[in-house]
C-alpha cells in the first residue's frame, strides 16, 4: 500500500512559516494559482506580523504539502496550523456561590412631592 501524501494547504488556511528550522511567523493563505511550470504553484500569503504584508512564493507540489525548501540558501517550511478544538481545551470549573440572604418583600411607601421656593436676589 502506498503511503498517503500530506494534505496541501488551501486558501484561507492559517500557516506557520519556519525559517532556518525555527518558527518565524504566522500567515493566512490568500490565494493559490498554478505556475507556468507543471506541478508548481504561486502561493500568496498575508503575513500576520508587523509590518503586515502580502508575499507570493512559487513552490512545488511537495513544498505546498509541508516539505522543506530553500530561499537564497535559507531553509524554509510552510506548516498548516489547525486550531485546537473547543472540546479538547481544559476548562476549569467555575465556582458558584449560592446566595444565603433571605428575600424580603419591598415595602410600599407613599411618595411625597417637595416644592422648592425660587429665591430671587
Amino acid at each position: 500500500m502506498m503511503p498517503l501524501k500530506p494534505v496541501a494547504i488551501v486558501p484561507q488556511d492559517l500557516v506557520l512559516v519556519h525559517i532556518e528550522h525555527k518558527p518565524a511567523f504566522f500567515a493566512r493563505v490568500e490565494d493559490i494559482n498554478p505556475d507556468l511550470k507543471r506541478n508548481w504553484w504561486q502561493v500568496t500569503l498575508f503575513v500576520l506580523a508587523l509590518p503586515m504584508k502580502i508575499v507570493t512564493w512559487t513552490i512545488d507540489d511537495d513544498q505546498i504539502r509541508g516539505a522543506e525548501f530553500t530561499m537564497g540558501g535559507t531553509p524554509v517550511r510552510i506548516e498548516k496550523v489547525t486550531p485546537p478544538s473547543r472540546a479538547s481545551e481544559e476548562m476549569e470549573p467555575v465556582a458558584t456561590e449560592t446566595a444565603t440572604a433571605s428575600v424580603h418583600p419591598i415595602e410600599q411607601k407613599q411618595a411625597r412631592i417637595l416644592a422648592f421656593k425660587k429665591v430671587v436676589e
